[in-house]
């Protein structure tokens, strides 16, 4: 399976990353907002049906992670999904996760 094209955009307040696939239809999505400048949150992520077991969370998940190492931020893993995948990668995220 191809890697998913993400994309993301920003208010003052709020992150928004989208992920698609040529050839499906729908959006996954994270969604984040920004406690500070060094701190965010992962609020929620969704994925719908027709892109389950297609790796877009774990995309979503793993290019925020990305971009807060990249800009020195911590991230605050309100939702489930990204605090599931940062407990089942605890060792390699302790600088960028904060529990």
């Amino acid at each position: 399976m191809p890697d998913p094209m993400i994309t993301y955009s920003e208010t003052e307040t709020k992150g928004h990353y989208s992920a698609t696939f040529d050839g499906v239809d729908g959006e996954a999505y994270l969604t984040t907002s920004k406690l500070s400048a060094a701190t965010v949150i992962a609020d929620g992520t969704v994925v719908p049906d027709s892109m389950r077991g297609m790796g877009a969370g774990a995309a979503l998940a793993k290019r925020l992670i990305a971009d807060a190492r990249a800009a020195g931020q911590r991230i605050v893993p309100l939702c489930p999904f990204v605090r599931a995948y940062a407990d089942k990668h605890r060792e390699e995220l302790t600088d960028v996760i904060q529990w």
